[in-house]
């Protein structure tokens, strides 16, 4: 396991590496100037210069990468060009806000999705399995920021049930995890549906049942954790699609989470945080996934991850 471990640590490596190249060049072929934006639209070419060589904006760009990725590995993201922070400070309270808001997402997301599938599969073909598998194609396919649109509008405001936006109060967190969690509930309703479909007639799914095991058991027991392996993968996809969803999501209940901060970072051409917001993005994915491959050696003892 710490083999594993180890060497699945060592892989994500040229994965950020990856990531920071990607991002770094796209950030640049953004149309417009970070220092033309800081000095204003009607300031003089000297000022705009100098603030281009105060933040090495004139250098080449393969040694503003360099510099870029000297901080890096120091733990360093850089400064913020709008607000002269350094960039940690100005990503870590939106950080746990956006965990909060995808954890909780997620939650909703499994606890729906895996019991919708197990009831569909156990009642396959019946009028609750269409009636279910209906009601996940629906959520399936509807835009996440057109839902909360929906929700602000009917449950917000026509029935006051909730606030319309923001973050911090219970009744205020409804809306947006509902919005969030639809899709990956959906996902994983089928999935789930699916993956018991091939379990539920196998032969040790017969025996538990001859042996006089009450049907709960059997199905929860003996089927569930053995149907859970491609569930689980999906649920790590899913937290990658959350995260990213968080951007829409955010922006529609005006919540200040990094999703948020990263469209008023790339209106600001604020190169620094918004490479800052993705790179803690992709090594927050990179580790759900490593955690959903130590999690399929629980689920399965004959998986070998040396």
């Amino acid at each position: 396991m710490l083999q594993f471990i180890v060497r699945r640590l060592l892989q994500t490596i040229p994965v950020v590496i990856g990531v920071t190249i990607l991002v770094f060049s796209l950030m640049h072929l953004i149309p417009g100037d970070p220092a033309q934006i800081i000095a204003g639209e009607a300031a003089p070419d000297d000022q705009v210069e100098a603030i281009r060589e105060r933040l090495g904006l004139n250098e080449p760009l393969h040694v503003q990468y360099g510099k870029y990725m000297s901080n890096l590995l120091q733990g360093d993201l850089g400064q913020s060009v709008r607000s002269s922070r350094p960039v940690l400070e100005e990503i870590k309270p939106r950080f746990w806000i956006t965990m909060r808001l995808a954890l909780y997402s997620m939650t909703l997301s499994v606890f729906i999705g895996i019991i919708t599938g197990v009831i569909s599969a156990v009642r396959k073909y019946s009028l609750l399995d269409s009636l279910l598998m209906l009601v996940a194609l629906f959520g399936l396919s509807m835009p996440n920021f057109w839902l909360g649109l929906m929700l602000i509008k009917y449950v917000a405001v026509e029935l006051t049930l909730v606030p319309p936006s923001g973050w911090g109060s219970p009744q205020q967190v409804i809306l947006p995890v509902i919005t969030l969690g639809t899709a990956g509930a959906a996902i994983i309703a089928r999935m789930t549906r699916s993956s018991m479909l091939d379990v539920i007639n196998q032969d040790y799914m017969r025996t538990a049942r001859a042996k006089g095991l009450k049907q709960r058991v059997v199905i929860y027991k003996h089927g569930l954790k053995n149907a859970l392996i491609p569930v689980v993968t999906i649920i790590g996809i899913e937290m990658g699609m959350l995260l990213s969803g968080t951007v829409l999501t955010e922006t529609v209940f005006a919540i200040n989470g990094m999703g948020r901060l990263a469209i008023d970072m790339i209106r600001a051409r604020d190169f620094p945080v918004v490479q800052g917001i993705v790179l803690i993005f992709a090594l927050t994915f990179v580790l759900v996934n490593m955690l959903v491959d130590i999690s399929y050696r629980y689920l399965n003892k004959r998986i070998d991850l040396n």
